[in-house]
């Protein structure tokens, strides 16, 4: 969508597609023949239009019917922080994708359920924190896809996350980037990729420091003890055995460490202490680190153009602690005092098959299978109010004096789980202008309970007009729980303590189950103006949602019985030879009914009402919408992004909203020559240009936890070496 100020590198878009083809086959697009819009010489108008669409940020693919939103490295390098942009900032660039504090982002009312795959690849999912697995510098294209997936897509199907790398045959290169801003914030990182004959290599990495790592619990310029370091590194190497086979092995990691701010305003919530001194709440000095690797081995397989195959073997190691305020602040304001350790280890291999039986039919098969080691240590210092398994009649009504010492609880849990995927699915093109993708998923699940189901595909894809693409499908999914997200507290051992549930039922979360049902129409208006609408329903059993319970900043997964998410999305997308822009708008619902799981973590009040009672869920939002405009003048390239959102739920059951807001970054980059040191770009940026306050969370809602404000006026200045 936009032209950057850095040096054209035609090669690495080749590369790109070269990844993409060896990767899915016949899936894959062909290279460009050179027009500056992607275009192709046809003697079908239709095909010579279509090809026009599918060039566009914001499209249908035509072969599996899936709404996709495409940023390139161009596309990236014109966001206001350039490839420093945090990944979940990229997304919100996408329609009906809705903006959570802790950097969360939810997809079409899911919560989490975003599939990442790297160069075709799904990596698993890693536990859940403040920061970011992925950098972005990774990316030479993104690509979003969302709606009614075909077969081969499964496990996560909110919505997947396609990231493509530089691959072999890119020109040998890199940069190196240096970026300073307010509070203290800095960030170092560096991409460098080349080749020694049939091995080619493409590695970045970077460290960024902040005193702003959590979202601020307070309306403040500046959060108090707040301070995060983290580091991220990602390496791809290939080797090409001959022209149709390929070796490569992938391998991540991202380590961080974060303070939890303090909130001024804490109260004491279950205890009359006589502890001196008594605990400051902004003394108190929690902490939660965080640390995951991934590595892939991959084989490539392409015969003739009628055979495709890729085989990868994955293992990701995912790591989350949370180490409350040593001087038990956490215990005099909550009650409770959790130390967490969360662990989990994921093994698989995924394989991919395609096969040209005829112009017309390309059959596609998968197989997917893992295995997930999880841990949960949680040692909790908690005071007794009455005779218990933990508890002695000493320690009775005595809680919080000098005299009476906290209880210690230690509630360690673990065990493995298996998840087993295999679909097979054709992509028949019954016409010149019409494709349709129908296939059979089977997924079982083997956790806390043992689950599985056969799910049928269908997508339809109709190119209607020479400018006009209209898609519709539908989709069975079979999504299991996130082993990392489950809370397999053991409720009786708190009975009688300060850290007790009202509830004690604790029923296993279940995997969801849905039907989702996705219809849309995209149009070329001009060479330069694309428009699309798409809209949606999903019923849903199971509906799986997370929610933060207690005062650890960690994440527990629950069922509600049943769903309903529905919604409509606006996308458009110019661009000409200076000006580019882009507008999403989005009108959704998210709501449950009933819990069927996890319910220690509700009140009896809660329960009843919602299992009488439709009730939103805590992140859904009515309106949201997102944009960017960017103008390539003679000295500088100009750029600007925004976000609106009508306001999350809070209050009781989510039956009230948050105020909206609106948020807007800007920056300028020029692009200077030198002798010596080569091309240098330099960036000014700055985030929450109008400096508006805005609370994405009050602290009240389902599964909610402290306030949340967003980040106030940031200015940030940054240069990059380009060689």
């Amino acid at each position: 969508m936009f032209q950057s100020s850095a040096p054209v590198r035609p090669a690495l878009y080749a590369a790109a597609f070269l990844a993409a083809a060896l990767a899915h086959g016949a899936d894959a697009p062909p290279p460009d023949a050179g027009t500056e819009d992607g275009t192709v010489a046809a003697a079908h108008p239709i095909t010579v239009i279509s090809s026009k669409l599918d060039s566009g940020r914001n499209l249908v693919s035509p072969t599996s019917g899936a709404t996709q939103y495409q940023f390139s490295d161009t596309d990236i390098a014109r966001l206001p922080q350039g490839d420093a942009t945090p990944i979940n900032q990229v997304l919100l660039q996408t329609p009906g994708i809705v903006q959570d504090g802790f950097g969360q982002v939810h997809v079409r009312g899911d919560h989490a359920n975003l599939q990442y795959r790297v160069n075709g690849v799904m990596i698993p999912d890693s536990l859940q924190g403040f920061g970011q697995v992925f950098d972005t510098r990774i990316a030479d294209k993104l690509t979003v896809m969302t709606g009614s997936l075909p077969a081969q897509y499964g496990y996560r199907t909110a919505g997947v996350v396609d990231i493509q790398t530089r691959g072999p045959g890119s020109e040998p290169g890199g940069e190196l980037s240096q970026q300073v801003g307010s509070r203290n914030y800095g960030e170092t990182g560096g991409v460098a990729n080349g080749a020694v004959g049939r091995f080619s290599y493409n590695v970045t990495g970077s460290v960024m420091t902040s005193q702003q790592g959590v979202d601020n619990p307070v309306n403040a310029l500046n959060a108090s003890h707040d301070l995060t370091r983290q580091g991220k590194g990602f390496g791809f190497l290939a080797y090409d055995v001959d022209p149709l086979q390929r070796l490569s092995l992938m391998f991540g990691q991202s380590q961080s460490q974060f303070q939890i701010p303090d909130n001024p305003g804490l109260v004491p919530q279950c205890c009359n202490s006589t502890l001196t001194p008594t605990p400051s709440p902004m003394s108190l000095n929690a902490t939660q680190g965080e640390f995951n690797q991934f590595q892939v081995a991959s084989y490539q397989f392409r015969g003739n153009g009628v055979t495709d195959a890729q085989v990868s073997f994955y293992h990701r190691l995912s790591e989350l602690q949370y180490m409350p305020d040593p001087a038990l602040g956490d215990l005099f304001y909550t009650g409770v005092s959790n130390a967490v350790v969360r662990r989990n280890e994921a093994d698989g291999i995924q394989s991919d098959y395609g096969y040209q039986v005829d112009e017309r039919h390309k059959l596609h098969a998968t197989l997917m299978v893992q295995q997930e080691r999880y841990l949960t240590d949680n040692t909790s210092q908690v005071y007794c109010t009455g005779v218990s398994q933990v508890c002695a009649g000493s320690q009775l009504n005595a809680f919080g004096t000098a005299s009476t010492p906290p209880t210690t609880l230690v509630d360690n849990s673990g065990g493995i789980s298996h998840f087993w995927g295999m679909s097979l699915q054709d992509e028949w093109k019954y016409k010149q202008d019409m494709t349709f993708n129908y296939g059979l998923r089977y997924d079982q699940n083997a956790f806390l309970v043992n689950e599985h189901q056969v799910s049928p595909r269908l997508n339809m894809v109709y190119d209607w007009s020479p400018v006009t693409r209209f898609h519709a499908g539908y989709a069975s999914y079979f999504t299991p729980p996130p082993a990392e997200i489950i809370d397999t507290r053991t409720v009786a051992l708190y009975n009688n303590t300060t850290n007790a549930s009202a509830v004690s039922a604790n029923s296993p979360v279940r995997a969801e189950r849905s039907d989702y049902l996705d219809m849309g129409l995209s149009r070329l208006w001009s060479d330069k103006l694309t428009l699309g609408v798409d809209g949606y329903y999903r019923k849903v059993r199971n509906l799986l949602d997370e929610g933060q319970f207690g005062n650890a900043l960690i994440f527990s997964g629950f069922n509600y019985q049943e769903g309903r998410v529905y919604g409509v999305e606006f996308t458009g997308t110019y661009r000409e030879e200076r000006w580019t822009g882009a507008l999403n708008a989005a009108v959704g619902r998210a709501q449950g009914k009933g819990i069927s799981s996890g319910q220690f973590n509700f009140t009896a009040q809660e329960l009843q009402y919602i299992s009488n009672h439709w009730v939103y869920l805590d992140h859904d939002q009515r309106y949201t919408l997102s944009g960017s405009v960017g103008y390539r003048a003679d000295w500088a390239n100009l750029t600007a992004d925004a976000m609106f959102g009508s306001g999350l739920r809070s209050g009781f059951a989510n039956t009230q909203t948050m105020p909206g807001y609106l948020t807007v970054n800007s920056a300028a980059t020029h692009l200077f020559k030198t002798q010596g040191w080569g091309d240098l770009e330099g960036r000014l940026a700055v985030l929450n240009l109008f400096d508006r306050d805005y609370e994405l969370r009050n602290g009240t809602g389902i599964g909610v936890g402290a306030p949340q404000y967003g980040l106030r006026r940031t200015l940030m200045v940054g240069v990059t070496r380009f060689f």
